[in-house]
Order: structure tokens, then C-alpha cells, then sequence
């Protein structure tokens, strides 16, 4: 990203969404009774050797962000699932108002309740996850991740503002830890869609996210859930992992993707770090990875990985050291 992206301009996402998608509607209902929204790509043929992916968005990104890589993913022989958050796109409801909707709300609940679906939608298939941003973090906050078979995360952390690109760190600073408690404070909600930052917000997850603690488990409700259960679930998943981060995205630094990927102690964790100039290009940042302009360079390393659980030979960039924190 360059540095306009990271004054209070908005944030740069494909926009207009996609509109014309192929993935046929549902509706799920998560462990509390909300209804949730969703799309799946469903191949005719029901085969217990196909993989299905859930897909994971990103904090206040619409789950549509994702349909032409979903297509992609269709088109190379997955069935694929994404779907939105409570309290953003198509499970939005009414009102934001007074829905208390946290961080591990769309883990603990609307994750685990997606991980369900596959199990009885696409019964016997292996189940793989691709989580962009915050989308990382809840592929482990589900109960039943041990289900996971594969994980690709991309720029994915939970938002400490000590790894933040210290040249944008203060700006981001202002802008989400700041400026947006703030306004919800005022609106009951992060009005992100009236000001052209990504969707709409619910307040608790405002709260996790502006909450300035280097652990998730200091997070409000990090807190909770480890109040209650004595231990937060990322353990439990024993996926082989490949986290992907690029060297221009100011959230997804080496120590913010290996902050998340200490969680993970349950599986094996490959970092792979791509600088825009490895695949041709003058910049990337957090969002772009999922743009169909990346479908011949950025995406097929994502699907090699869904395919084999390893690297392509000639994958661009490095890998980072297990430990590397700069």
C-alpha cells in the first residue's frame, strides 16, 4: 500500500464488489440461533476425494470480495464456501445497533457453524480453509478445527499496533485505534460503509480490534473465552499451514503473522514472504492478494498448497525462519 492508503482515505478494496456470482445462496444457522449468509460452489457429483474450502473474510469485507477466487478454486476442482460475519453483508441484520458481535463471535460461533455445514453438506470431504486477515485468526477459534485438513492464511494477524509498519504505524494508529472506538462510541456501530472504509461494523468487534494488548487472549473477547473454557482453541487445530504475507502490507509484518502463527502449536506453520517485485509488480498490500488480477501469479500459490500441502517449485519469495522477527 502506499502511504495515501494509510491516511483517513479509504481502504482499498476491489471495488464495486462483484455482482454477478455463481455460488448459489444459503442460510445457516450458528450455535446461538443467528442466521448467517453465505454462498457455495457445489460441484454436481457428490465425491469423497474432493476437498471443500471454506473461505474466511477479512475483518468488515464482504464475503463477495472472495467469488472469483472461489470460481478459481471451482474451476480447479474444489467445492468452495464463503460466507459474511454476523453483522456484515449477508448476514447483516436490521440494525447494528445493540448487537454486541465480537471477534470471537465470528470464530467460536459463525466459523465453527460454516465447519458444520461442510461436514454435513459435503460429507466425507476433506476440509480446507483459506483465511484472509483476521479470517486466520478464527480458522482457530473453531471447536471443531482438528477438522481442517489444510490452512492458507493471507496477511493474517489480529491487529497489534506494534507490528504495524512503523512508517504507517502511527496513522493506523489514529485511524482504528482512535478514530474508530470513537465513532462507534457516537453510533452505537462503526459506520465504516458511510465513510468508505470497508462494511459496516459491530461494536465488540470494534473493541477487539481497537484494544491495544499484544495477546488474543487479553482481547475482550479473548478474555471471555478464556475465562470460560481455561484455554483458547487454536491448539486444537492440527492443519498444515502456509501463511502467506507481502512485504508492502502494513498489518501482515513478519512479527504480526508470526505472532498468530505462535498459536498454532497444534500443526505445521510455513511463512512465505512475497515482495511485490517477485511477481512483476510495483505494489500488493493487504487486500489485493484475492483481485483476479493476481490469478496467474499470486493465486496459484495458494492452490498448490490446497492441492499438495507444499510449494510449488519456483514459488516467488522466501521463507521466513520460524522465530524471525523483523
Amino acid at each position: 500500500m502506499n502511504s495515501q492508503d494509510m491516511s483517513l482515505a479509504p481502504t482499498q478494496i476491489e471495488w464495486p464488489l462483484p455482482t454477478a456470482v455463481s455460488g448459489e445462496p444459503f442460510k445457516e444457522s450458528a450455535a446461538d440461533g443467528f442466521i448467517l449468509g453465505g454462498l457455495t460452489w457445489r460441484h454436481a457429483a457428490h465425491d469423497a476425494r474432493r476437498p471443500v474450502v471454506i473461505i474466511n473474510a477479512a475483518t468488515s469485507v464482504r464475503c463477495r470480495h472472495y467469488s472469483r477466487f472461489a470460481d478459481y478454486l471451482f474451476a480447479n476442482g474444489f467445492d468452495v464456501i464463503t460466507y459474511d460475519y454476523r453483522g456484515i453483508g449477508e448476514s447483516r441484520p436490521g440494525s447494528l445497533k445493540g448487537l454486541q458481535a465480537s471477534w470471537s463471535d465470528w470464530g467460536v460461533l459463525d466459523f465453527e457453524a460454516m465447519l458444520g455445514r461442510a461436514q454435513r453438506e459435503f460429507p466425507g470431504q476433506p476440509i480446507d480453509v483459506v483465511g484472509h486477515s483476521f479470517g486466520g485468526c478464527a480458522a482457530g477459534l473453531g471447536a471443531s478445527g482438528r477438522a481442517i485438513r489444510r490452512l492458507v492464511t493471507v496477511g493474517a494477524q489480529f491487529a497489534y499496533w506494534r507490528d504495524y509498519a512503523p512508517a504507517h504505524r502511527w496513522r493506523m494508529f489514529g485511524k482504528w485505534h482512535v478514530l474508530m472506538p470513537l465513532m462507534t462510541l457516537i453510533y452505537g456501530y462503526f459506520p465504516g460503509k458511510r465513510l468508505g472504509w470497508l462494511e459496516d461494523t459491530p461494536a465488540g468487534v470494534v473493541r477487539d480490534w481497537s484494544t491495544p494488548t499484544a495477546r488474543y487472549e487479553t482481547r475482550p473477547s479473548g478474555r471471555a473465552i478464556a475465562a470460560s473454557a481455561g484455554a483458547l482453541p487454536f491448539a486444537t487445530m492440527t492443519a498444515k499451514t502456509l501463511a502467506i504475507s507481502i512485504t508492502d502490507d502494513p498489518y501482515g509484518t513478519i512479527p504480526a503473522i508470526e505472532r498468530l502463527l505462535g498459536y498454532f502449536t497444534g500443526g505445521t506453520n510455513t511463512h512465505l514472504r512475497i515482495a511485490p517485485e517477485d511477481i512483476g509488480e510495483e505494489e500488493v498490500g493487504h487486500f489485493a492478494f484475492f483481485r483476479s488480477a493476481y490469478q496467474a501469479t499470486l493465486w496459484p500459490i495458494a492452490l498448490s498448497w490446497l492441492q499438495n500441502g507444499e510449494l510449488a517449485p519456483e514459488t516467488p519469495g522466501r521463507l521466513v525462519p520460524r522465530g524471525e522477527s523483523f
